[in-house]
């Protein structure tokens, strides 16, 4: 029995605003789990300079290793990408115009970094955020 491997992976950038936590952890879990068809990459419109520790938390719980760093879409500016998805409402406004080589797709999910609370309802914040990534960049993707 032989298994088929594409001869060329797709590639996917997710942007936010300060791709700190949505846009890192949709990268991580598709490098991880759809990296036979896909390729990921994040950047952000007005990047943190830092990945969100609890995003790196929350994402080795389901035993994924993430070792990204908060990235510039001006960095990706000579990059060709099968499907941008917008991750917040604002990099869908401000994306580049310049990402129009493929597909752009907008799929919101709530800031895990703006709650608030005792450090355990802020973890599951991250954690409902992560669960909503790794259902539907994978279901959105598998359309592609």
């Amino acid at each position: 029995m032989s298994t088929t491997i594409p001869s060329e992976h797709r590639k996917v950038i997710f942007l936010c605003t300060g791709n700190s936590c949505r846009s890192q952890m949709a990268e991580a879990i598709v490098n991880a789990r759809l990296s036979h068809r896909w390729q990921a990459f994040s950047a952000g419109t007005q990047p943190t300079g830092y990945v969100h520790p609890k995003a790196i938390e929350v994402l080795s719980e389901i035993n994924i290793q993430h070792f990204g760093k908060s990235k510039s879409i001006t960095e990706f500016k000579d990059q060709e990408f099968d499907l941008a998805v917008t991750v917040c409402d604002s990099a869908a406004e401000e994306c580049p115009t310049w990402l129009n080589s493929g597909k752009q797709i907008h799929l919101s999910f709530p800031d895990p970094a703006k709650a608030t609370g005792e450090d355990e309802q802020i973890q599951a914040k991250f954690r409902e955020v992560r669960n909503a990534i790794s259902i539907q960049i994978p279901e959105l993707l598998d359309k592609y």
